[in-house]
């Protein structure tokens, strides 16, 4: 395996030369190839350890087409009410560039902000609604309403108790407000306040992160761990410290904004691989080997793999053991974004790395965040001590940014301590199970419902498919008449034909409120006919029918 410490120090360990004469050899052995999951979800080979089963089921047809439609006459109905703004039959409520600014660049591009003009616009209101109270299983809602087609919101002061929480990533419960529970964050607090005014190179270090990056190495079983005071930045700043120019970075196509944002300030070339697709990425990194650099031709002087544990818009879990066999085979590197998975999988609560019987060390860049399992903020990057110390130096983030405040620290210890058991009990273990049970039971009710649902039948985060963007304010504003509180997503963010509901199950969840929630779709299924499945367990077949390829442990 190659040595994580060169990720920091720019050395070059890919042995170009000798993998040009493998691959010139011919590296498709017939003893060597391994099958693709297939389409009933059997393991692939010896790699896997237990069943993976994943669902992409292609809706029919139609829908295909009233979607493709719906959005066609949302379109002409956009460029007829834009007709109507610039003749002043319309009053027009966006900005727009001043008259003796015409000669300028022009800060407000018409075309661009077309979609939120004339489609996001009219279903707003299920978007950015404020909550008042701990986002558990159940929140208070803040009623609004709108005068001007949601162009402008006003409060009525009444305030919607009791909303189930579907839509929050409070995968094993610890969003709480228990005084008991909270004890030790609020002696925290009473001992050093609430933020720290200094970076970590400066004099925002403190015996509390010192505390929490031991704790944070243990719970994964690697050497070193370091933190960082946002999620986003963990991805964003830490990726250009580890690439740069005459770099490579292979990067899953759904993967998170976070890393492409990160791919992008590095400077180093980026390529895409289909979702999951080890066939695409193989491929990849089988080109990078061969041809090197454009123009120069010379080896590549680092090359990184970026994917998610989870990824949390298609509920899909990592094919890692697949990925860890191509990055030894060709001698690159793995960095491993586990937001979504940490905690949330894992016999104990340890992410994909656990979830498929692996080691630590099978992963070079070990990241994740602590705004959802754990209940609070910040992110981590975990690996090699060599490499940690590397970012100590190097990290935008240690460099620049405010520490992490004591009090979320402290939550995070006290939420990673129940997890391993350290607090004397077992209630972190039974969150854990817990949310596992809750997951499969949800998503086999769904399935047996007859929707479309995404992702892995172990994945907390569960995308249930609407397709027309018609249904999509239709489906948030009846659950919400239901009180019941779902996050739900459209172009862009998705696809533009798949647009979905994405629930987010939790331990704290009970079998009451999941089959409150459950009954409700039932009916709500019926109404808006969303009941597309017909029953095929296809898994993007198109993305596994090459089975040629051979990996080697």
């Amino acid at each position: 395996m190659a040595n994580p410490s060169a990720v920091c120090n720019g050395h070059l360990h890919h042995h170009h030369q000798k993998q040009n004469n493998l691959l010139k050899s011919g590296i498709c052995k017939k003893n060597g190839i391994t099958k693709g999951i297939k389409k009933n979800g059997i393991s692939n080979g010896t790699l896997y350890k237990k069943k993976f089963v994943e669902h992409f089921e292609q809706a029919p047809m139609y829908v295909a087409v009233f979607t493709f439609l719906g959005f066609g006459v949302g379109t002409i109905f956009g460029y007829l009410r834009d007709f109507m703004r610039a003749w002043g039959l319309e009053k027009r409520n966006v900005a727009t560039e001043r008259e003796q600014q015409k000669d300028f660049v022009p800060l407000y591009q018409d075309f661009e902000n077309f979609y939120t003009r004339n489609l996001y616009m009219r279903i707003r209101d299920n978007w950015n609604r404020p909550i008042c109270s701990v986002p558990g299983p159940q929140f208070d809602l803040m009623e609004r309403v709108t005068d001007d087609y949601n162009w402008t919101f006003r409060f009525t002061g009444r305030i919607i108790k009791n909303v189930i929480n579907m839509g929050s990533y409070n995968y094993l419960g610890f969003a709480e407000t228990d005084v008991n529970a909270l004890k030790t964050v609020t002696i925290e607090l009473q001992k050093y306040g609430t933020g720290i005014c200094s970076t970590r190179q400066e004099m925002g270090t403190l015996d509390k992160h010192v505390e929490l990056e031991k704790l944070v190495a243990t719970f994964l079983g690697v050497e070193d761990a370091m933190v960082f005071g946002m999620g986003f930045a963990t991805n964003s700043m830490n990726i250009p410290a580890l690439v740069g120019k005459g770099c490579l970075i292979l990067s899953d196509e759904l993967n998170h904004t976070s890393l492409v944002l990160g791919a992008r300030l590095s400077g180093a070339t980026i390529r895409i691989f289909k979702h999951n697709n080890i066939q695409s990425l193989e491929k990849l990194l089988r080109d990078a080997i061969i041809y090197g650099q454009p123009r120069s031709r010379r080896a590549w002087r680092k090359i990184i793999i970026l994917v998610e544990g989870i990824y949390s818009m298609e509920g899909s879990i990592v094919r890692l053991p697949e990925i860890v066999s191509l990055k030894k085979k060709y001698k690159a590197y793995l960095y491993l974004d586990e937001a979504h998975s940490i905690g949330a999988v894992g016999a104990t609560g340890r992410g994909v790395v656990e979830y498929f019987g692996m080691s630590p060390d099978d992963v070079d860049v070990l990241m994740g965040t602590f705004t959802k399992s754990f209940g609070a903020a910040g992110g981590y990057i975990a690996g090699k001590k060599d490499l940690v110390d590397f970012l100590r130096t190097h990290s935008h983030s240690a460099v620049y940014a405010t520490s992490m405040c004591p009090p979320v620290a402290e939550q995070i210890i006290r939420a990673m301590k129940c997890v391993m058991g350290l607090d004397g009990t077992t209630q972190g273990l039974q969150r854990v199970r817990q949310l596992g049970k809750n997951t499969r039971y949800f998503r086999r009710r769904l399935h047996e419902m007859g929707f479309i649902i995404y992702g892995n039948d172990d994945s907390p985060v569960v995308p249930l498919l609407l397709y027309m963007p018609g249904k999509i304010g239709a489906f948030a504003r009846r659950m919400l008449e239901k009180n019941i509180g779902v996050v739900v997503v459209g172009f862009p963010a998705t696809p533009i034909t798949e647009s979905r509901a994405r629930f987010c199950v939790s331990a704290a969840h009970t079998r009451e409120m999941l089959d409150t929630v459950l009954n409700a779709l039932d009916e709500l299924g019926d109404f808006l006919h969303l009941k597309y499945s017909r029953y095929s367990k296809s898994s993007h077949p198109e993305l596994y029918e090459e089975t040629r390829l051979e990996l080697e442990d």
